[in-house]
């Protein structure tokens, strides 16, 4: 649903690694930011801070992060919210979901990096894909239905999720990309985890309403230039119509 790409993850050296830890710790602080610090009454909170763990991010960089991102205590998270919307190669349409708190910067490193490609103005093709909730997670027993639980919890949609497209889910396990309006994201979540479900994505999202036909090469170069802006530092998502 247009992040199939990202979700085989590499093995990374510690370079990689740190890099993403740091991204793992400002979702917690953006998530704590806007949904508050309670992981209980935030369901996004509670995936970041379930896959932090899972990453072995300490108990103590984890708390540092919430109360950063919900303004407890001396530090204040100043991040600013942008999307910049373009192409890939090949005219495949790109939304890239930036947390900076240095936009000086990050605009023009993200600029070179859609040299390959096209950026495009705010609103240019924003249009090309639903803003939707997205929930992923998976069940460990194999009697687990999908298209039921999507049904009980209020999604609109849901397709199957492998652990070759996400490695959050286990090998074996029934996995599912839930769909959901965006009001209903954290009732979707919080449902699917009190039924026998381990939610590991809850999120706001765009997935893309079409999907150009690509050959293989054409889809490598197009998955190499997204996962170029998704090595920066401050790219939090990059979402674009490549299945």
């Amino acid at each position: 649903m247009g992040r199939q790409w990202l979700h085989a993850k590499r093995a990374v050296a510690s370079l990689k690694k740190s890099q993403a830890t740091g991204k793992l710790v400002k979702e917690i602080m953006v998530a704590a930011k806007f949904g508050g610090p309670d992981p209980d009454a935030n369901a996004r909170l509670a995936a970041a801070m379930e896959k932090a763990r899972r990453e072995s991010v300490s108990r103590d960089v984890i708390e540092r992060a919430i109360k950063k991102g919900a303004g407890v205590g001396d530090e204040k998270l100043v991040m600013d919210h942008i999307l910049f919307e373009g192409y890939a190669p090949h005219k495949v349409p790109v939304i890239v979901e930036v947390y900076t708190d240095n936009n000086n910067r990050t605009a023009p490193e993200i600029r070179v990096l859609f040299k390959k490609g096209q950026l495009g103005t705010s609103g240019s093709n924003k249009f090309l894909f639903d803003h939707v909730g997205i929930v992923e997670a998976y069940s460990g027993s194999p009697d687990m239905d999908a298209e039921t639980a999507a049904i009980e919890a209020g999604a609109d949609d849901f397709e199957p999720l492998t652990h070759a497209q996400n490695d959050d889910i286990p090998e074996g396990a029934t996995g599912a990309r839930f769909l959901s309006d965006r009001t209903a994201t954290a009732a979707v979540s919080q449902w699917l985890s009190a039924n026998g479900w381990t939610v590991v994505t809850c999120e706001l999202g765009y997935v893309a309403k079409q999907f150009p036909e690509l050959s293989d090469d054409h889809a490598a170069e197009i998955g190499e230039f997204l996962q170029a802006l998704d090595d920066h530092d401050d790219v939090h998502r990059v979402w674009a119509a490549i299945r």
